[in-house]
C-alpha cells in the first residue's frame, strides 16, 4: 500500500487524492473474519507502518486516513503519526493539507413517485484558500428504502452542472420523478442514518449489527463502487452542517406503540376495511405491515409501492415474521386494502395506487410459495412455534429453540403458564425441568400433569446451593439467547456447534465466558474469541 501511495504524490488535485486513498481503505471493507476484527487490524497495522516508514508516502497515507479514516480512533491515530513525521523533517505535496477540507453549498434529493429510492446529490468546493484550482464536484449517494435504507451506491463526478441540469428535465417530463433542494443539515441526518445503517449491516457480529436485508448479498453491497467511496462518503458527510435538534425528528420520526395502534385503529375502521371478513386476523395483518414501515422504510407505514409491496411479502414476512394459517390467507387482502387506503392519503395518484395493487395481487401466488412456515419442516407444532415466537421474529426460532428445547416437546403442553418462556419464572421452570428434570410450581403436582399423562420429572426435593447457582447461571446465559444480547452469544455458540461440539458443552463454554468477563464490551470480545 506504501508502494501504490507513492504514485499518489505527484498528483494535483485533492479529490483525484481522496477519491485514490479511498479506493486504498475500501479494499478490506466489508470483510469478515470469523474472531476477527478486519477493519480494526489492517487500519491500525497500516497506520502504525505508514508512521514507522518514515518516507513521504507513509506521511501521505497518514494524511489520508486522518482526513477520510471511519473511525474516530483511527484519525486521531493517524494525526498522532504525521505529528511525529513531520517533526522528522518531511513533506507532502500541497494537496494533502486540503484533504477533507471541503464547503458544503448545496443538496438536493432525486427520487421516485413512490420514494424507493433517494439519491442525495451533495456539492462540495475548497474555498478560495486552496493552492491548486479544483472545480466543484457533487457526491451522489443512492438510499434504498425497500432495503431498510441502506447505501446501495456512490460515486463522485466534476460535471455538477450537466448532473444538476439533466435532474431537472427529467423531474420536468416525467411524472414518477421528483427533484428537490434539500436543506443540507437534512441531507446530513438521512446521510448520517443511512451510512450506519450499512455499517451495521457490514459490520457482521457486531453488537449493533443489521442482519443483510432480504434479498442482498454482502456482495451487492462490498463488491462495487460504494465500497470504494465509502470512506470519501463519511468524510463528507461530516463536512455537512449539524442539523437542528428537532431536524431528526422531522426526517425520522418516532413511531411509539401508542402511535401504530391509533394508525391501525383508523385503519380498520375506514371504508377499504370493511370488506375484510376477520377483524382480528386483519388488526394482526395491519401491525405487520405498519411494523414494516415503521421500522424498516424509514418511519413511513403510509408509503405504497409495487416495489415495497414484493420487498414485504417476499423478503420480509418469510424472513422475519411467522403468521398463524388463517394470517397466511387474509394477509394479501389486508395488504391490497392498506394500499387503497394508504395511497390516495399521501398524494398518490389512481394510477400508481392501481399499479402497486397489480402487484399484490401478482404476488399471491410467490407468496404461498416463499412463506416459510416453521412449523412443517421443523416438525414444530403451532402452539410450539406461538410459544418460542410471542413477538413474531422468525429470526430469533434457531437460538429460542437450543435455548429451551423443551418448548418444541409435548412434556410442558399441560401447564403453558407455568412454562412461559416470555417471563423469568416461567423461563426458571424450564431449566429446572432441563437440566434437573424437576418441577417447581404452586401447586405440587406429584410428577404428573392436571391431564393424568405421566411424565419424568419430579417435584423439588430440597434446597442445593451448588445446583441454585448453577441454574442461575444458566438463567442469565438462556435469557440473554432468549432476547439476542449481544448478537456475539449466538454467533459464538453456532461456531461451536458447526465444530461438533455437543449443546451441553456449548452451553458450559459460554457459561464461563459469561462469568469471566468484566462487561458488556470484554464480553464481546471474548465470544469473537470462541
Amino acid at each position: 500500500m506504501l508502494r501504490a501511495a507513492r504514485a499518489l504524490l505527484a498528483m494535483r488535485h485533492p479529490l483525484d487524492a481522496e477519491i485514490a486513498f479511498s479506493e486504498l481503505l475500501g479494499t478490506w471493507w466489508g470483510e469478515r473474519v470469523p474472531g476477527l476484527d478486519v477493519e480494526r487490524l489492517l487500519g491500525e497495522g497500516l497506520i502504525t507502518h505508514a508512521a514507522a516508514s518514515g518516507k513521504p508516502a507513509g506521511l501521505g497515507v497518514l494524511a489520508a486516513i486522518a482526513a477520510l479514516g471511519t473511525a474516530p480512533d483511527r484519525r486521531l491515530l493517524a494525526e498522532q503519526g504525521m505529528i511525529a513525521l513531520r517533526e522528522q523533517g518531511l513533506q507532502v505535496p500541497e494537496w494533502a493539507s486540503q484533504l477533507g477540507r471541503v464547503v458544503p453549498l448545496a443538496a438536493y434529493v432525486n427520487s421516485d413517485l413512490f420514494g424507493d429510492t433517494d439519491d442525495v446529490v451533495c456539492v462540495f468546493g475548497r474555498g478560495e484558500s486552496t493552492p491548486v484550482p479544483e472545480p466543484e464536484h457533487a457526491l451522489i449517494l443512492v438510499v434504498d428504502h425497500n432495503a431498510g435504507g441502506v447505501l446501495r451506491d456512490a460515486w463522485v463526478t466534476t460535471k455538477v452542472e450537466r448532473l444538476l441540469e439533466g435532474c431537472r428535465e427529467r423531474a420536468a417530463t416525467d411524472e414518477f420523478t421528483r427533484f428537490a433542494e434539500l436543506d443540507p443539515a437534512q441531507a446530513r441526518v438521512r446521510l448520517v442514518r443511512a451510512l450506519r445503517v450499512t455499517e451495521r449491516v457490514i459490520g457482521g457480529g457486531g453488537a449493533d449489527a443489521l442482519p443483510l436485508p432480504a434479498g442482498l448479498t454482502a456482495a451487492d453491497l462490498t463488491g462495487g463502487s460504494l465500497a470504494a467511496h465509502f470512506a470519501l462518503a463519511n468524510a463528507r458527510v461530516r463536512a455537512l452542517p449539524e442539523p437542528r435538534e428537532d431536524a431528526a425528528g422531522e426526517v425520522l420520526p418516532v413511531w411509539r406503540r401508542d402511535r401504530r395502534a391509533v394508525l391501525a385503529a383508523r385503519f380498520l375502521a375506514s371504508d377499504e376495511a370493511a370488506e375484510l371478513s376477520d377483524s382480528y386476523t386483519a388488526s394482526r395483518c395491519a401491525d405487520h405491515i405498519i411494523a414494516y414501515g415503521c421500522d424498516v422504510d424509514a418511519g413511513r407505514p403510509m408509503r405504497v409501492s409495487p416495489r415495497k409491496v414484493e420487498a414485504f411479502l417476499l423478503r420480509w414476512l418469510p424472513g422475519r415474521v411467522v403468521l398463524l394459517p388463517e394470517e397466511q390467507e387474509a394477509m394479501p387482502h389486508v395488504l391490497a386494502a392498506w394500499v387503497r387506503w394508504a395511497g390516495p392519503r399521501t398524494g398518490l395518484p389512481e394510477v400508481a395506487v392501481g399499479a402497486t395493487l397489480d402487484t399484490v395481487w401478482e404476488s399471491i401466488a410467490e407468496f404461498t410459495r416463499v412463506y416459510r412456515d416453521p412449523a412443517r419442516p421443523l416438525g414444530l407444532r403451532q402452539e410450539a412455534v406461538r410459544r418460542l415466537l410471542p413477538d413474531g421474529d422468525f429470526s430469533a426460532l434457531a437460538r429460542r429453540m437450543f435455548a429451551f428445547p423443551l418448548l418444541t416437546s409435548e412434556l410442558v403442553s399441560g401447564a403453558l403458564e407455568e412454562f412461559d418462556p416470555a417471563t423469568p419464572q416461567g423461563r426458571r421452570a424450564l431449566l429446572r425441568l432441563d437440566h434437573y428434570g424437576e418441577y417447581e410450581a404452586a401447586t405440587p403436582h406429584n410428577g404428573r400433569h392436571s391431564t393424568g399423562r405421566d411424565h419424568w420429572y419430579r417435584p423439588v426435593t430440597g434446597d442445593d446451593p451448588d445446583r441454585e447457582r448453577e441454574l442461575a447461571r444458566h438463567e442469565r446465559l438462556a435469557e440473554r439467547l432468549w432476547f439476542g444480547r449481544p448478537a456475539e452469544l449466538w454467533a459464538a455458540a453456532r461456531r461451536l456447534l458447526d465444530q461438533g461440539r455437543d449443546r451441553s458443552a456449548v452451553l458450559a463454554a459460554l457459561g464461563e465466558v459469561l462469568d469471566a468477563a468484566s462487561d458488556n464490551a470484554d464480553l464481546r470480545r471474548r465470544l469473537d474469541a470462541l
